[in-house]
């Protein structure tokens, strides 16, 4: 477990204080985004793995035009044929899952970036301090 000092507060200086506590505000609404996105982009891509691992296992390899199973798609280099709307499904699926997922990842390196530039900045005015003391 790792815990964190916070910077010292500079003497009488109380709107510095309330300018940390609001970016440390700022900091866990953006991790909460971040996951809020992340985790369930990831669970549909999980998902949408799952579906084409079933097709596998039970659609045709052949195309089947009495049941409008023309669509080919392939699955681990093994062609399978599916009907248009499973295609517009699954495609559906897997790319919405796709874009969320990314834009959970895009919010998650914001907030590292934001994160290790305020402990960054943390870590030097520690550093100031610890150079000239009172």
């Amino acid at each position: 477990m790792s815990f964190s000092v916070p910077p010292p507060v500079p003497s009488g200086n109380l709107a510095w204080l309330e300018v940390e506590a609001m970016k440390t505000a700022r900091l866990a609404t953006l991790k909460f985004f971040a996951l809020l996105f992340l985790l369930p982009g990831l669970a549909g891509l999980i998902i949408s793995a799952m579906i084409s691992i079933h097709f596998l296992d039970t659609m045709p390899r052949w195309p089947v035009p009495e049941e409008n199973r023309v669509v080919p798609r392939g699955i681990h280099g093994i062609t399978i044929y599916q009907t248009p709307a499973e295609d517009r499904e699954l495609n559906l699926i897997e790319y919405s899952s796709v874009g969320v997922f990314l834009l959970g990842l895009g919010l998650g390196v914001v907030y590292l970036e934001k994160w290790g530039s305020l402990q960054s900045r943390a870590a030097e005015e520690e550093s100031k301090l610890a150079e000239n003391p009172r």
